[in-house]
C-alpha cells in the first residue's frame, strides 16, 4: 500500500510540473523536427549539406570558365600581376578581335555548325531506327548483333585512325564533311552506338499495349514506328541530337586527321592554327622568330571562350528540356 500511494504522489508530482512548464517538451521535438525534418531529406541539417555538396561542385565545374574569360578580358601586364586575380582593372577587348581573326571565326563557325547540325540529325534518325529494332523487333541474333554495337562503342577511334584515314582517302572524302556525316546516317560517327542504347532504352519502357492495338487496326512495324513511337520519342531525340551536336563540336581527333588544309574548317582544330593564321594577317611568313604576331595567353582564353560559346548558348535555350529528356530516357540509370 505505500508503494502504490508513493507511486501515485510521483504521479501526481509530474503532472503538477507538466501542468506549470506546459511547452517544456514542445522546443525538443521542435528542434528535431527542424533539423532531421519530419522525412528523409527535409530536415535542415541534409538541405544544408546537400547545399554545400552541390555549390562544391558548382565552383568546381564553373572555375575553369570564370578563368577563362576573366583572362581573356586582361592584357599581359595585367595577368603578370600577382594583386589581379579575378577582376581586370580594365577590361581589354582587344583580345577578342584578335582570337576572330586567328580561328577566321565566321567561317569555322558556319562549317562547323553545318557539320554538327547535320550530324546530329542523322544520327537521331538513324540511332533512332535502330534502337527501336532492338528494342521492340524480332531480329535474328538480336543480342549478338546488339555486343557488336557495344563493342564499337568500347573500340576508341585511335586504334581505327589509319584504316579510316586509308579509306577516306580512296574514297576521295579528305579535306569534306563526309567522314562525320556517311557513318552518321548508319547510325554510327561520333558516339552513335552510345546514342543507339538511349532509343533502346527509352523505346523498352513504352507500354506494348500501344503496338498491339496498332496491329489490330492494320499497321504495320514501319507504320506503327513512324506514327506511334516516334512521336513519342521527342525527349531522346531532344538529349541525341545535344548530345550529338556538342560532342561533334568539341571533336578534334577526327578534324585533326581528315582535315588538312584550310578549304574547311572546323573550329577545335582552329585553335592550334591561331598564330600561323595571325602571321598571314599580319604580312609576315608563318614560323619567323622575329615580326610574328605576339600570340599571348589572354588572346588564346578569348579564343577557347569563343570556341565553346554557341554550345552553352544552345544549352541555355534548351536547359528544361534537356533535363526533361534526360530523366525521361532513363539515361541517369
Amino acid at each position: 500500500m505505500e508503494r502504490k500511494e508513493g507511486g501515485e504522489k510521483d504521479m501526481m508530482a509530474a503532472k503538477k510540473r507538466n501542468r506549470a512548464r506546459p511547452w517544456a517538451g514542445y522546443g525538443t521535438e521542435r528542434a528535431k523536427s527542424l533539423l532531421l525534418g519530419r522525412r528523409a531529406g527535409d530536415g535542415l541539417l541534409v538541405q544544408t549539406a546537400v547545399f554545400i555538396l552541390l555549390l562544391s561542385i558548382a565552383v568546381m565545374y564553373l572555375s575553369p570558365l570564370f578563368y577563362m574569360l576573366s583572362t581573356s578580358l586582361k592584357d599581359v601586364g595585367q595577368l603578370l600581376d600577382p594583386t589581379i586575380r579575378w577582376f581586370p582593372r580594365t577590361f581589354v577587348t582587344d583580345n577578342y578581335g584578335s582570337a576572330i581573326a586567328g580561328l577566321k571565326y565566321g567561317k569555322a563557325v558556319l562549317h562547323t555548325g553545318l557539320t554538327a547540325g547535320i550530324a546530329a540529325s542523322l544520327q537521331v534518325v538513324s540511332c533512332a531506327l535502330a534502337g527501336y529494332a532492338f528494342a521492340r523487333l524480332a531480329v535474328p541474333f538480336k543480342r549478338v548483333l546488339f555486343a557488336v554495337v557495344l563493342l564499337t562503342f568500347l573500340v576508341p577511334v585511335q586504334t581505327l585512325a589509319i584504316p579510316l584515314f586509308v579509306l577516306y582517302s580512296k574514297l576521295g572524302w579528305l579535306n569534306t564533311p563526309l567522314p562525320f556525316l556517311v557513318p552518321a546516317v548508319f547510325a554510327q560517327g561520333i558516339k552513335g552506338a552510345l546514342f543507339i542504347v538511349i532509343f533502346r532504352q527509352f523505346f523498352a519502357t513504352l507500354p506494348k499495349e500501344m503496338e498491339e492495338s496498332a496491329k489490330l487496326d492494320g499497321a504495320g512495324a514501319l507504320r506503327t514506328y513512324a506514327r506511334i513511337m516516334l512521336p513519342l520519342a521527342k525527349p531522346a531525340m531532344l538529349v541525341v541530337f545535344l548530345f550529338s551536336f556538342v560532342w561533334h563540336w568539341n571533336a578534334y581527333f577526327e578534324p585533326a586527321l581528315f582535315l588538312k588544309n584550310q578549304d574547311f574548317l572546323a573550329l577545335a582544330t582552329q585553335l592550334g592554327r591561331m598564330q600561323s593564321n595571325l602571321n598571314e594577317l599580319a604580312g609576315t611568313p608563318a614560323g619567323l622568330a622575329t615580326g610574328t604576331f605576339d600570340l599571348n595567353e589572354p588572346i588564346k582564353m578569348a579564343g577557347a571562350v569563343l570556341v565553346v560559346l554557341p554550345p552553352l548558348l544552345l544549352y541555355m535555350l534548351a536547359q528544361k528540356h534537356f533535363v526533361q529528356g534526360i530523366e525521361r530516357t532513363g539515361l541517369v540509370e
